[in-house]
């Protein structure tokens, strides 16, 4: 389920933020009232945080746990494994 960001149109409540984040499913249809304090509200655009970076989705230790195998070019054609089963080197013809 998504996270959604939403602001205040007036005035937050004495306990409430400008704006405010809420956990809900797609089909679910926006707010119109801050849950806390009932004050008129509306969803905003906001950014998303990645879970983790492309770097450490393909990393070797990831891809060996997840059961892949991952080879890199050796030069001359050969190409040497850096994780997971198999040989542990290859050559293109």
């Amino acid at each position: 389920m998504p996270i959604y960001e939403y602001e205040h149109d007036g005035s937050p409540g004495p306990k409430c933020k400008p704006r405010f984040e809420v956990l809900q499913r797609l089909g679910d249809p926006p707010l119109t009232q801050c849950p806390d304090c009932g004050a008129p509200c509306h969803r905003v655009f906001s950014s998303f945080a990645a879970a983790s970076s492309h770097k450490d989705l393909l990393s070797p230790k990831n891809l060996e746990r997840h059961g892949f195998t991952q080879y890199r070019r050796a030069g001359g054609g050969y190409y040497e494994k850096t994780c997971g089963k198999g040989p542990a080197v290859i050559k293109r013809h």
